[in-house]
């Protein structure tokens, strides 16, 4: 059985080569959906009593299908290349920070839905299970670098301002 920090490396390699075919413009819109998810999931679970009083396993789905619908809005991009256009100046720089910015898309999307389940502890044994060895201390150690778990309380809400004031200055 392959280990989920194997998975979670790959996906991250994935979503780098993803944004280099992209471009950074583009996946910086992703970047803001993730986010966003954060905040919305924080907010919802810390301010929502019917989400203090849900089960673990309601609470995983509600919250990955939450990250997953806006990750997937992110990735779809408008017609709106003459704003795009902007942000192009040469196709090896673009496909480079593009890369980059995948690979943080990567991080934010894999890394979210990992802790989730993480904070379910696996509820699918068949699928994955909870480690009990050498990799549990990995996988702890890990989790503390998470994006719900790295950006924290105040932390989640200076990136939501970050996040629209880049937009309003880059892409308006």
């Amino acid at each position: 059985m392959v280990s989920l920090i194997y998975i979670f490396w790959m996906y991250v390699i994935l979503f780098a080569v993803i944004g280099a075919m992209r471009g950074w413009a583009k996946e910086l819109l992703v970047s803001f959906s993730v986010i966003l998810a954060l905040a919305l999931n924080h907010l919802l679970q810390r301010y929502i009593q019917m989400f203090q009083n849900l089960d673990i396993m309601s609470l995983f789905w509600i919250r990955t299908w939450i990250t997953i619908a806006l990750v997937y809005f992110g990735y779809q991009t408008v017609g709106a290349e003459k704003l795009l256009a902007k942000a192009r100046k040469e196709k090896l720089q673009d496909a480079l920070f593009g890369a980059v910015m995948g690979a943080i898309n990567g991080y934010l999307v894999v890394g979210t839905v990992w802790t989730y389940l993480h904070d379910a502890n696996y509820p699918f044994p068949t699928i994955f299970y909870a480690p009990n060895d050498a990799i549990a201390v990995e996988i702890a150690r890990l989790m503390a670098w998470m994006p719900p778990h790295a950006f924290g309380e105040p932390g989640i809400y200076f990136a939501v301002m970050i996040a629209f004031v880049f937009v309003i200055v880059v892409f308006i």
